[in-house]
């Protein structure tokens, strides 16, 4: 494992929780780092958040979807650890698995609101601290399915699209500060969000990666790692590859 200094970092891991966040969480914590995590589902953190030194966690129950409670988490943040150095994207949802024809009006305006408004809010919120100072990261985890669209998942597609399109329009605007601003498309991981859609969707997924497989938490950990450091002093707008091979640009 490939090891980053964070010992003088501060970051927010929305979703941190579990899942992909919780990787992060995991890997930057062990580089040193004290870490935020922003959720939902504060009251059932994976057991490697639990084994963490508590003393490098803050939990603050927030829902990205609303803008004031996202508010609220950054001055708790900033409270207890002071600046925010580093922001992870990680919340998310898929919604159900409908034709677009068939997909409900009211859970294509709650994906929309999670996947995108919630990145969106938090990068807002985020923003003018790293500006002050001069420095920060941020990662938004979109999906393979913002470049190539899946079917029967049209929000969830049309979200992580979008946070594609987010992260390269805000990367040009901090490129005049030390702030990078990147995301990563990962084909699917074999997280609770897999709970949300059916049986043969899964399979449809696992059929288009060439790999044969998912993808780890810990592979996407290990990526988003580098692009919090202070290495990635140059890349900014990009979107990081994860799709075993199923990306074809």
């Amino acid at each position: 494992m490939n090891k980053y200094d964070f010992s003088n970092r501060v970051v927010a891991v929305t979703g941190g929780a579990n899942g992909i966040g919780a990787a992060v969480v995991e890997r930057l914590v062990l580089s040193g780092a004290r870490a935020a995590i922003w959720d939902m589902d504060v009251g059932a953190p994976e057991a490697k958040v639990k084994a963490l030194p508590q003393d490098q966690l803050l939990t603050c129950k927030v829902d990205v979807s609303d803008y004031d409670s996202v508010a609220a988490a950054v001055a708790d943040t900033e409270a207890k650890f002071g600046s925010i150095d580093v922001l992870v994207n990680s919340a998310g949802i898929a919604g159900p698995t409908h034709t677009l024809a068939d997909y409900p009006v009211d859970m294509w305006r709650k994906v929309q609101a999670v996947n995108l408004d919630g990145i969106f809010h938090c990068c807002k919120a985020v923003i003018p601290g790293m500006v002050a100072k001069d420095y920060g990261r941020i990662v938004n985890i979109a999906s393979i399915a913002g470049k190539e669209g899946n079917p029967n998942a049209s929000a969830y597609s049309a979200s992580k699209a979008a946070v594609i399109a987010l992260t390269k329009s805000l990367g040009k605007e901090m490129a005049g500060h030390n702030i990078a601003v990147n995301c990563v498309t990962p084909a699917t991981a074999n997280t609770r969000i897999l709970d949300q859609v059916t049986q043969e969707f899964i399979d449809y997924m696992l059929s288009k990666i060439p790999r044969g497989r998912f993808v780890t938490v810990d592979e996407i950990a290990s990526m988003i790692t580098w692009m919090c450091s202070e290495e990635n002093s140059f890349t900014t707008g990009a979107v990081f590859d994860l799709s075993g091979g199923r990306a074809t640009y």
